[in-house]
Order: structure tokens, then C-alpha cells, then sequence
């Protein structure tokens, strides 16, 4: 069972995503909270699977409080997903930098809602390969210049590099396979222990990393 943790300052979209996602048979959520220190607080004694986070949240903000609850050891499964109003959202790059998984629009279709938490849930990042690409790609660029990749990334090897180049452009396992002309076992396998060497939370980070350290820069994205 995965449960979920609803961070929204608005009532009638906790109750929404309630029912929801509470008509799901592999899916409990086990608390709300309408503001960031409940959030925390709810986050701390639930230890829940995924928090759902709205960005914008009265008392601390959504990204302060997705800060804390990534820094609690004791929270080290949990997940956030970031709500958002806006696609191109500012904070969203930040969260993604800080740990988050992924980010949804909160006019998000319910389908789309449900898969993106049963994803990151499985391990994935919530990652979409046109919206997101371009988010990561415009606040990557203007958050700072990119480290030198040669020290990052020493400790890779060429095809894990690659591969990781590849998870950074929005390819999913079984893409980046094909690409390759390699199993998606074997792709997912490098994108794991590039995840381990670079002490990255999960996808999005090691796909944040990737812009950072100049592996693979913005313009490149079609």
C-alpha cells in the first residue's frame, strides 16, 4: 500500500485528491495538512511513502518544509512530489535540486495523478519529457554556472555517463535501451549505480546533476 500525505492550503483540493486517490486499491493517504509546519509535523509521524506538496503554503513555505522532511534521517523513504499552479514555476528547479522527485500541475488530469505517484512510489522520478526538460533546462542554466564535470563525474564510467546524459534528456529506462540497442535492465542497472557514485536521492537529482555539472547543457534540448 502507498500512503500518500496531502500538503495544500486549500481544503477543496485536499478533498479532491482525497478522493482520488483513496478509490485506489494500492493507495491510502494517511493525513492533511493546510499548512508547512503540519505538513512537517503530519510527515513526522505518518512516515508516509510520497507528500503530496503544494509550493505556495501559508506558515512555511512548501519548498522550507520539503527541505525538512528530505533532511530528517528518519524520512529517508519518504518522497515529495511538488504541487504547482504554474508550469514553469521558479521554485520547482529548486525543489528538484533539494531532493524532490518530481512536480505535478495541480489542473493535472486524474489519471495523470494517480501514475505519477504510484512512479515515484516505484523509484522513478516524475520526470515528463517536455515540460519538465525545459524547466530543469531554463533554471539550471540561471541557478549557477556548471561545475567542472571532469571532477563530478570522475568516478563514472563512459557508458554511465551516457546513459545518465540520456536520463537528464526526459528517456525513460526502456527508451534509453533502445538508444543503445541494450536491455532495459541493463539501462536501468547504469542508472542506478550512477545514482549510487553521485549520492543522488533518485532520478530528478541525478538528472539536476547532469545540468550542473555541464554533462549535458540546455541548448542541447529540442
Amino acid at each position: 500500500m502507498i500512503r500518500v500525505l496531502l500538503a495544500d492550503d486549500q481544503a477543496l483540493v485536499r478533498a479532491g485528491f482525497r478522493a482520488l486517490l483513496d478509490a485506489q486499491p494500492d493507495i491510502e493517504v494517511v493525513g492533511e495538512a493546510g499548512d508547512g509546519e503540519e505538513a512537517v509535523r503530519l510527515a513526522r509521524r505518518e512516515r508516509p511513502d510520497i507528500v503530496l506538496m503544494d509550493i505556495r503554503m501559508p506558515v512555511l513555505d512548501g519548498l522550507a518544509a520539503a527541505r525538512r522532511i528530505i533532511a530528517d534521517e528518519r524520512l529517508s523513504d519518504t518522497k515529495i512530489i511538488i504541487l504547482t499552479t504554474f508550469e514553469l514555476d521558479e521554485y520547482v528547479f529548486e525543489a528538484l535540486r533539494g531532493g524532490a522527485s518530481g512536480f505535478l500541475v495541480k489542473d493535472t488530469e486524474p489519471a495523470e495523478l494517480v501514475r505519477g505517484v504510484r512512479e515515484v512510489a516505484a523509484g522513478d522520478a516524475l520526470l515528463s519529457p517536455g515540460v519538465t526538460r525545459r524547466l530543469i533546462a531554463e533554471f539550471a542554466a540561471k541557478a549557477k554556472k556548471p561545475h567542472a564535470a571532469t571532477t563530478a563525474l570522475a568516478g563514472l564510467t563512459e557508458r554511465e555517463r551516457e546513459v545518465m546524459a540520456l536520463a537528464a534528456e526526459g528517456l525513460s529506462n526502456e527508451e534509453i535501451a533502445s538508444r543503445l540497442v541494450v536491455s532495459p535492465a541493463t539501462a536501468k542497472t547504469h542508472v542506478s549505480r550512477a545514482m549510487i557514485k553521485l549520492h543522488a536521492r533518485d532520478r530528478a537529482q541525478l538528472v539536476v546533476i547532469a545540468y550542473e555539472t555541464g554533462l549535458v547543457k540546455p541548448g542541447w534540448l529540442g
